[in-house]
């Protein structure tokens, strides 16, 4: 667990932060097992009540976003081929309900927090996932984003009717025509005065307004027009995560906000750099216009002594067998079949033993000891493989100035342990030291905002968004 002492650099203007929560829903997201612990309530995943809470908290503290992941799969690779059962008792992302439904209802309650949604362009046509975000963002007012993934389980695929996955570079092929038609239908298929709702002419719309997008393209046919009339943002606001070559193009044509993993700031800033400099010299992209959004777990008290006593209380809670399930969905290897001595830093598997380097890498205390299966699932019990801070608000805050500083990153997907619990102990703790430090504020410059003007200042796509070729123009 990392606990840093160093300072922020107090002679540099301070960026203000934008701080999402990062949430799933289901009732174990990334630290398997704490639906047992009495304080937390995910096991009420699956009540509304639950996520009007949630949001109405985050609302108030002001939190930019509530993103919600999500997974079309199990995590079956574990003990496997295709067995779930490993997940069962933890609840480790199983099961899992879709996250779009609780939009409207959070946002019904709330003032400005926005709603980041995680959907895939491989198992879903473009002309329906186009009208369920059109619906949102409208009942929404425009605090709706999309987080765009291509999906990456073997389970979800054949659940869909594949024999296996369709191969990850095609996946990004494919995620480009898909992007290219729901730009077609959210930005060019309705003008901006095509419903005026004229009681004295009697046109809810006008002939000539709305228009068909004809798209033929190599995997998708779709003649329009959207289905939806023009909503506030038009697009969502468009979050996206990916470091491979072909996800690193797409992010860097499509994202407007990046979600990065990487256990160190350096890790981070290799792949914010790489990032920004396709986006500016591949897409001529502003690079202002392209927030970087860094993964990672707090556990905060009023001391250091105190988090880290809660951090060891967690611990117990948590479930091994859901943890190496987790990491089997991940990687796609099965680590039961290694003996339980065995150290993966130096197993024959160049993808784990790299992982499992990093990992050790940040956790003091742990040179010369074997990385095995329980130590691996030790590591993830809190938090999953997202970089852990525990500590004291100045202690927890010294380290995310140093992330800001070290890896060129404009906020974080702030990861909760237990829900209710975390989140409340970062508003309670952390967020009074950040906004002391000039680092962050609650405050709004104006209510009601959509999530694209707290992130970017404008409700729709900027110019030099590849998105924007496809605005309705005059024939």
């Amino acid at each position: 667990m990392a606990s840093n002492e160093t300072k922020g650099n107090s002679a540099k203007p301070k960026k203000k932060l934008l701080l999402n929560a990062f949430v799933m829903n289901c009732a174990g997201h990334l630290s398997p097992g704490q639906w047992r612990n009495p304080k937390n309530g995910t096991s009420n995943y699956n009540k509304l009540s639950f996520w009007t809470s949630l949001a109405q908290t985050l609302d108030k503290a002001g939190f930019h976003c509530m993103f919600i992941a999500d997974v079309l799969g199990g995590y079956d690779v574990y003990k496997g081929p295709a067995n779930i059962d490993p997940t069962l008792a933890s609840g480790a992302q199983f099961p899992v309900n879709d996250p779009l439904y609780l939009v409207p209802a959070m946002a019904a309650v709330t003032k400005n927090l926005t709603f980041g949604i995680t959907a895939s362009t491989t198992y879903d046509a473009p002309y329906a996932l186009a009208r369920r975000f059109s619906t949102v963002d409208h009942l929404a007012e425009g605090r709706v984003a999309w987080n765009i993934v291509t999906s990456y389980l073997e389970s979800a695929a054949r659940n869909f009717g594949l024999d296996t996955q369709v191969e990850h570079d095609e996946r990004y092929r494919i995620a480009e025509e898909y992007m290219e038609v729901v730009y077609k239908l959210w930005e060019g298929s309705w003008r901006d005065d095509a419903a005026p709702r004229d009681t004295e002419t009697g046109q809810f719309a006008v002939p000539g307004r709305v228009r068909k997008i004809n798209h033929k393209g190599k995997y998708f046919n779709v003649p329009g027009p959207h289905i939806c009339e023009s909503s506030p943002q038009r697009t969502p606001f468009l979050f996206q995560a990916g470091t491979s070559k072909a996800g690193t193009d797409f992010g860097a044509r499509h994202g407007e906000a990046i979600f990065l993993g990487g256990q160190t700031p350096q890790k981070v800033r290799e792949s914010v750099d790489s990032l920004r400099k396709t986006a500016k010299e591949k897409f001529g992209r502003d690079l202002t216009h392209m927030k970087m959004i860094a993964g990672i777990t707090i556990i905060v008290d009023e001391t250091d002594e105190k988090a880290f006593k809660k951090r060891d209380e967690l611990l117990t809670y948590g479930d091994r067998e859901g943890a190496l399930a987790l990491v089997g969905g991940w990687t796609g290897i099965d680590l039961s079949k290694y003996s339980d001595d065995e150290d993966f830093k130096f197993v024959g598997l160049p993808a784990v033993q790299s992982m499992v380097k990093r990992w050790a890498d940040t956790v003091p205390g742990s040179e010369g000891l074997k990385w095995n299966k329980s130590r691996i699932a030790d590591f993830l019990l809190l938090g999953g493989t997202m970089p852990k801070i525990v500590g004291s608000a100045k202690t927890v805050a010294d380290e995310l100035e140093r992330w800001v500083d070290e890896g060129d990153i404009d906020g974080f997907n702030l990861a909760h342990v237990t829900n209710p619990g975390s989140f409340e102990d970062m508003i309670e703790f952390l967020l009074p030291e950040l906004e002391s430090r000039g680092m962050f504020t609650a405050a709004v410059d104006t209510e009601g905002a959509t999530t694209r003007e707290r992130f970017l200042g404008q409700s729709r796509l900027l110019d030099d968004h590849t998105g924007s070729q496809y605005k309705w123009q005059e024939s």
